[in-house]
């Protein structure tokens, strides 16, 4: 027998990718090409390895599961434990579903076929392993966590499905820079700037990590914003300066503390096909994750909403 190794890795490279983008579609996730690319480039590697003389150490469950962790890691990222689980979860759930409808079409349309050890072979020249159940118990127990393994996996989606009806592109603008993210509309977000009354949206400081100095980014994660305001005209200059505001908040501990934030020459917003633009409001930076799944990357005032 023959066996073209590129044919094999195309085929399964086309098939894993499919899979990935409808794990994608599932899931409500924002993903990148070069990323599906490369993960079903691995998956795709694992399954030519199997004509290689490989040790069969590579072929165990432990082995497959770290390959399928690592597909998914590198399509969506990590985020958090929950995120990967509900991600591997619906990947394998989908995969599930194309091989046991490919099973299924496979088995009505073969006209007749031969059982040699417990393996079934079509006249096509498939072989179609044999499962054998002993007792309905078996079919109960494995039943049960299935089911309860769809309702949590589509119920996390259906959740995740309405989450992104609140989310909106964000497109800030400061002079000659520019930076675009995902916002989410937070309705209980009644952050001000108590002088101005200006609508404060918060944002991610990651997102500014190209025109903040990175002594900034370090004293903004560490909630030192006061001495970044102390320094300036003394330590270290900087070129928006007079656009720079320190907001009081309340954080979790109940202590009033403060948030840097920036004065941009104006927000622009896409929400449901429809852009608005804001000039009143501030943008308050954040040094920790607004989302653990990286789904949006800023909160939008509501105000900035309804201004439009």
């Amino acid at each position: 027998m023959v066996v073209y190794a590129d044919l094999i890795f195309l085929l399964n490279f086309l098939v894993d990718a499919a899979l990935l983008l409808v794990t994608a579609k599932t899931r409500k996730i924002a993903f990148k090409w070069w990323r599906i690319a490369l993960s079903a480039a691995l998956g795709a590697s694992y399954v030519v390895m199997m004509f290689l003389p490989v040790p069969t150490l590579l072929f165990t469950f432990s082995v497959k599961c770290m390959f399928c962790t690592g597909m998914i890691m590198t399509a969506f990222g990590y985020g958090s434990l929950q995120n990967l689980l509900r991600n591997m979860g619906t990947f394998l759930l989908i995969n599930f579903a194309v091989a046991g409808g490919m099973f299924g079409i496979h088995y009505v349309l073969a006209s007749s076929s031969d059982v040699m050890k417990g393996i079934v072979f079509t006249q096509s020249g498939v072989a179609v392993f044999q499962f054998q159940i002993g007792s309905i118990l078996f079919v109960v127990l494995l039943l049960l966590p299935l089911l309860w393994w769809f309702r949590t996996v589509f119920q996390s989606s259906k959740q995740r499905e309405v989450m992104t009806t609140y989310l909106a592109e964000v497109t800030i603008h400061v002079g000659d820079f520019s930076a675009t993210c995902k916002g989410l509309i937070d309705t209980g977000n009644q952050l001000y700037d108590p002088l101005t009354r200006t609508p404060v949206m918060v944002m991610e400081v990651s997102e500014w990590g190209d025109v903040l100095p990175e002594l900034w980014l370090q004293r903004i994660r560490s909630s030192d914003v006061d001495q970044i305001i102390s320094g300036l005209g003394v330590e270290e200059e900087f070129i928006w300066q007079d656009r720079l505001r320190l907001v009081p908040y309340r954080g979790v501990n109940r202590n009033t503390q403060f948030m840097l934030a920036i004065k941009p020459d104006k927000v622009v917003i896409i929400h449901n096909e429809s852009q608005l633009e804001a000039t009143k409001v501030l943008i308050g930076l954040d040094g920790g994750k607004l989302c653990s799944d990286g789904s949006y990357q800023a909160i939008i005032h509501p105000a900035l909403i309804q201004a439009g």
